[in-house]
Parts: structure tokens; C-alpha cells; sequence
């Protein structure tokens, strides 16, 4: 029976930690240089509807890595929707590929294609939900941290698909999640409903950044304005510029917390060039793993 990755809750909190155990091993063996051809033969079929570097990167050199090979599908080739129908492109791109990412506007596209295909359908991203990035992000702090439980994470900005992706992942690892947004830009109400009645960890919901910061282990941040809502930035700086990370709102975090930003950072604006750029930063770090932690969830799903 055929497995899609459209969020974090379409797998278990054990499926998960094997998910991070498995990219972790896949890790040292891309540094070794050993080769691990685990989809060796296989294609993954990749439709985008943004602009991409991590993304695409990524997922084309994760494939590369695991013997397989990665087929970019731009606006203008597939059009989904327009050209021809969501269910549609699932359909054939199922007769000619293994799997399927996609990087979307709506999130409905990625349930689509994944109720239609009858390969495995990952979400690359989407407005809703990026799990990709939270999984690789949360492979990072344990890196950093030594393990993934029971860390005060304070994510500030707006509640957008990072946010509620980091709520879905509180329902599996137990966690206190501080979520620090301006009134009127808090994340899903149902998705943090359901987390917080999981009962795995504390949830936060603060409209006070100095409070969301406060003893944090890890702080974390994203653009205020997400791709499409271009036309909001200028009055998005003016409501979020409370919640930016700077070296002052550093100060009231744990003193050996991390910084964490899902990037393309705008630097000035929601995060400040001398903390991005510092020893406590692992942004860095944090986007090489999207790499490790997508091949392991490709090999779950298509191996």
C-alpha cells in the first residue's frame, strides 16, 4: 500500500525518530562519500509552483545520492489546475514515475495529487504545511542538542506554514512550543486545537515576542511576507517588527539557545545580520539537512 508525505501526522511518533535515525546514517555516509544507492533505477517526478533553491536542490541531489533521478516540472510544463487537471497529472505522472513531490500555492493541490496517484506524493511545500523543512529543522536541533525532546522552542513571526508544521510535529514529540505572532496572524486554530488535545507538549499561543523568547532553547524565525503576499510586506513590517530577532530579543532566550530561520531570510527585517551571522546561528546548518532528512523519507516511501 502506497505512503504520501502531505504532513507530519501521515506518519507515527515512531516512524518519525526512525525517520531521523535513518538520515542521520544516510548523513555520515554522504560525508564518507559511501556510496548508498537505495532508489537505484527510480524517478521522482518534481512539480513546481514557486521559485525554489532548497527545494529543488535538495530533492535532485537527494536523488542523485540514492541512484535515482529527479525530473523538474516547471509552471509552464505542467499548470496545475489550468493546463489540465490536478486529478489528471497524478494519474499519468503515476505511469511514469516512482514518486511525486510538489511545491504549491494551496494546499489542495498536494491532497489531490495524493488521492489520485497511485505513487507516493510528497509535500515540498505548500500555504499550509511545510513538513519537509520542520523535519529537517527538528534533525538539526538534535544535532545541536543532543536529543529532541523536552526543548522550549519559541518560534516568532506569523502563523503561517512553518507554524503550523511545528504544531503538528508538538502532537509526536513531547515539547514546549512557544508561538509569538501579532494579533490577527496567529497559525491554524484546528491544527493547534488538535495538538494541544494530543497532550505530547505545552503550547503556547502569545501575542508578546519578549515573552514567546523568554528561557527559549531554541528561537526561530521566517519572512513576514510569504511568496504571494508581496503586496502585504510594507504594512506586515510595520505589525511584526516587535517580533524580529535582534541581539536584544536574543538576550531573553536560554544563554545557550539556537537560532533557527527556514530561509530565504530577509536580513534587517525579521532576523538581524549579527545573529544570523553568529556562533548561536545554524541556519546553515538547518538547510543542508533538508537534503538528509528528504532522502530518508524518500527512501521510507519509495524504496
Amino acid at each position: 500500500m502506497k505512503r504520501d508525505f502531505t504532513a507530519i501526522t501521515d506518519f507515527s511518533a515512531e516512524e518519525i525518530h526512525a525517520i531521523f535515525a535513518l538520515a542521520r546514517e544516510l548523513k555520515a555516509k554522504t560525508k564518507r562519500r559511501e556510496e548508498h544507492h537505495l532508489l537505484k533505477g527510480k524517478t521522482l517526478g518534481m512539480i513546481f509552483q514557486k521559485p525554489s533553491n532548497r527545494t529543488r536542490v535538495s530533492f535532485e541531489v537527494g536523488m542523485f545520492q540514492l541512484g535515482g533521478h529527479a525530473l523538474y516540472l516547471g509552471p509552464s510544463e505542467i499548470g496545475l489546475g489550468k493546463r489540465e487537471s490536478t486529478a489528471d497529472v497524478a494519474r499519468v505522472l503515476s505511469r511514469y514515475v516512482d514518486g511525486i513531490m510538489a511545491r504549491v500555492f494551496g494546499h489542495q493541490f498536494i491532497l489531490d495529487l495524493a488521492a489520485y496517484s497511485s505513487v507516493p506524493v510528497i509535500n515540498g511545500l505548500s500555504d499550509r504545511l511545510h513538513p519537509c523543512q520542520i523535519m529537517g529543522d527538528m534533525l538539526t536541533i538534535i544535532e545541536h542538542k543532543g536529543k529532541a525532546e523536552n526543548w522550549t522552542i519559541a518560534y516568532l513571526g506569523d502563523g503561517n506554514n512553518i507554524t503550523n508544521s511545528w504544531i503538528n510535529l508538538a502532537r509526536f514529540i513531547p515539547m514546549h512550543l512557544k508561538i509569538g505572532v501579532p494579533e490577527g496572524y496567529e497559525p491554524d486554530a484546528k491544527l493547534l486545537s488538535e495538538a494541544r488535545a494530543a497532550g505530547t507538549s505545552e503550547i503556547e499561543l502569545l501575542h508578546d515576542p519578549v515573552a514567546a523568547a523568554k528561557n527559549a532553547d531554541v528561537l526561530y524565525t521566517d519572512v513576514w511576507a510569504s511568496m504571494g503576499q508581496e503586496d502585504e510586506a510594507e504594512a506586515r513590517k510595520k505589525v511584526f517588527r516587535s517580533f524580529a530577532i535582534n541581539r536584544q530579543l536574543l538576550r531573553h532566550a536560554h544563554p545557550d539557545c539556537i537560532v533557527m530561520h527556514c530561509l530565504p531570510a530577509h536580513r534587517g527585517d525579521e532576523i538581524s545580520d549579527d545573529v544570523i551571522d553568529s556562533l548561536q546561528s545554524v541556519v546553515f546548518d538547518e538547510a543542508e539537512n533538508r537534503l538528509h532528512i528528504q532522502k530518508a523519507i524518500m527512501v521510507k516511501l519509495m524504496e
